[in-house]
């Protein structure tokens, strides 16, 4: 039956978005992004240390940053991972690692409740 209209999958995922979320939260607008867009990964993440740590002299005594950059880099990955993808089952398959400790890392870094909102929860 060729002429039947195939349905397209649209997962649960699908409309999760960092962008969308920012915005809504009036932290992110167009011309941010944009010049966002154009700075490379490794000046974004400087100029965020930096702006961070001018209230206090530069001196963020206390935080172990060479430590806690993997935690940071890994949670960046996963929300993006939702981002770019329909389905928890592709999004565990985009970052490569097994369905249990897909959850497991869920559970760690809340990434479910980073992108459902409380009017979302409620229908």
């Amino acid at each position: 039956m060729s002429w039947k209209r195939k349905r397209n999958y649209k997962g649960k995922t699908l409309y999760y978005s960092m962008s969308s979320k920012l915005r809504r939260e009036g932290k992110s607008n167009e011309d941010f992004e944009i010049m966002l867009a154009s700075l490379p990964l490794e000046d974004i993440i400087a100029l965020k240390l930096e702006l961070a740590g001018k209230p206090v002299n530069g001196r963020l005594y206390g935080l172990e940053l060479w430590k806690s950059i993997a935690y940071v880099a890994r949670d960046a990955v996963i929300k993006f991972a939702f981002s770019a993808s329909r389905s928890k089952k592709e999004a565990q398959r985009f970052i490569g690692v097994s369905q249990l400790q897909f959850n497991k890392l869920m559970t760690k870094y809340e990434t479910m409740s980073f992108f459902v909102t409380n009017e979302e929860e409620g229908s």
